[in-house]
């Protein structure tokens, strides 16, 4: 069920960066991101109010609140990339960001994380895996290129961090403090970088009703991530949500483009069989341990 629940996700993130970057189109990327946070945070106080719980239920290590705070980051660092480059190559940017500090995470067991050390008979498969992102990557315009990589070092941290908070209080809490947090830096940044922009002229409404929407899908993905991420390694997380990113990526790419990109779908593919090596290999590693 956790597998499901990851390829959801990315499916829903891939759907996610589209309405989001529609918003950031009419109103700029720190209005957006301000906006996408508020939608998100009106949503999620409703459902803990609805639920009778507590929305400060207690005082904990001050870093496990600071989730909310890099993802405004991964939706700034998303914002400023999509039109540069292709949704794809966002994915994949962000997936080898991720990638890189999931293993970091695994190895280590940081931040509280169980240990899942990567041993050699996996080599294979994560070959695969990189030679998929690498197809991928075409467009190097080095802003978007940097910070979607940046970004992907963002979500395995953002993610752990409401995790944390999440065994701390329920998965509904920690989801507010993320959009609670999430909203006042967001607030501050568009008020430091935002000021061009134009909602600080004239608060004005898209007709296209659904690009308000991409708060309202945030908060599912983070609702969905809070329940999931300590249930598999971040590595494996990482991977399925890709899986199932890169797919609905290069239909959101056909759909905008008005073309299916071979080399994405073949990237998508190679990324699939390297997890599904990997996978394998821990299923039967499993088996005979037992």
């Amino acid at each position: 069920m956790f597998y499901i629940l990851s390829l959801l996700m990315g499916i829903l993130i891939t759907i996610m960066i589209a309405i989001n970057g529609g918003l950031t189109t009419y109103y700029g990327v720190y209005s957006a991101t301000m906006i996408i946070h508020l939608v998100g945070l009106i949503l999620i106080s409703a459902v803990v109010l609805y639920k009778k719980e507590r929305f400060f239920p207690g005082r904990f290590t001050w870093y496990v609140y600071l989730g909310g705070a890099i993802g405004v980051m991964t939706t700034i660092a998303n914002n400023l990339s999509f039109g540069r480059i292709s949704v794809s190559a966002i994915l994949a940017l962000g997936l080898l960001g991720q990638t890189v500090t999931g293993m970091v995470i695994d190895q280590r067991g940081l931040l509280g994380m169980p240990r899942h050390p990567f041993t050699k008979d996996k080599i294979w498969g994560l070959l695969l895996i990189i030679a998929g992102i690498g197809s991928m990557i075409y467009e190097f315009e080095v802003l978007a290129v940097v910070v979607s990589f940046i970004a992907g070092f963002c979500i395995i941290m953002s993610r752990t961090l409401n995790a944390k908070l999440s065994d701390l209080t329920s998965v509904r809490v920690s989801t507010f403090y993320n959009y609670f947090i999430g909203l006042i830096v967001s607030v501050l940044v568009f008020l430091l970088l935002g000021r061009g922009e134009v909602i600080f002229g004239e608060i004005t409404f898209s007709p296209t009703w659904y690009i308000y929407f991409g708060g309202v899908l945030g908060v599912v993905v983070v609702l969905m991530s809070n329940i999931v991420v300590v249930k598999i390694s971040a590595f494996y997380l990482t991977l399925l949500i890709f899986v199932g990113q890169v797919f609905s990526g290069v239909l959101v790419d056909a759909i905008i483009s008005q073309a299916i990109s071979t080399r994405n779908v073949i990237g998508g593919v190679l990324v699939a069989v390297g997890l599904s090596i990997n996978l394998i290999l821990d299923t039967r590693k499993k088996v005979l341990s037992r």
